[in-house]
């Protein structure tokens, strides 16, 4: 990796930091590896967001969800028409501070109290409920397959990336799978090369089911995309 062929985008929990951390961390981070150390802002990942999204969708109109360790993104298409963006400041590592049994090899909390606590943190936050399905971003339908989710066919649009859909009520069945049925063992083995990464999956399941209910979603389509991928379409 040099200064001129690479690109590093650092996002919500980053821009929280104290105007003087961020400029510590930025310098030290260019001196050790003489690369640029970006922290972006809300818009930019909104903007990335979108490239990385961009699609027809046969007309409909779907909610894409990126979350991240503090914030959460939300776009709007209609076909491939952008008619709305908003944000939040509310991530997976909120629910993960919050909710210290989580993690147990079975989840001591539960589903319900974790949905609570985002129902509270989102105050008097509204989506429309006229949405064809939504899209979750960021990884979801490498996990869904490897966890068991009761995937089918996408029949809703076709994009060759896109290749699943399930319904609501096997997206709360498989979530509750996770959080009962699946131990945190069981968990890491799915994903042996990145373990970790499956210590934000019970917790990171749960924003987007609140906003699913929210938003009266039937069918949602999981998803691998990510802010990457926006920014290789921008580079394009």
């Amino acid at each position: 990796m040099k200064y001129y062929n690479t690109f590093i985008y650092a996002t919500g929990i980053f821009r929280n930091l104290i105007f003087e951390r961020k400029q510590d961390l930025v310098k030290l981070f260019n001196d050790q590896f003489d690369l640029h150390f970006n922290i972006i802002s809300h818009g930019i990942e909104n903007y990335y967001l979108t490239k990385a999204m961009e699609n027809d969708y046969n007309g409909k109109k779907v909610l894409i969800i990126n979350m991240g360790g503090k914030t959460t993104e939300l776009v709007t298409f209609v076909g491939a028409r952008i008619i709305d963006t908003k944000n939040l400041k509310l991530g997976v590592a909120d629910l993960l501070n919050h909710f210290d049994r989580v993690n147990e090899e079975y989840s001591g909390n539960t589903v319900e109290e974790m949905e609570d606590f985002v129902k509270v943190q989102l105050g008097d936050f509204s989506l429309d409920t006229d949405y064809d399905c939504a899209i979750f971003t960021g990884g979801e339908e490498r996990f869904e397959l490897l966890t068991g989710f009761h995937l089918v066919e996408n029949t809703l649009f076709h994009d060759n990336i896109h290749k699943y859909m399930l319904s609501l009520e096997d997206y709360v069945k498989g979530t509750e799978r996770v959080f009962y049925k699946v131990s945190l063992k069981e968990l890491y083995e799915l994903m042996p090369f990145n373990p970790k990464w499956m210590d934000g999956a019970r917790s990171g399941a749960i924003i987007p089911l609140v906003l699913f209910k929210m938003a009266n979603v039937k069918w949602i389509i999981p998803s691998d995309l990510n802010l990457i991928n926006g920014v290789v379409n921008d580079l394009k």
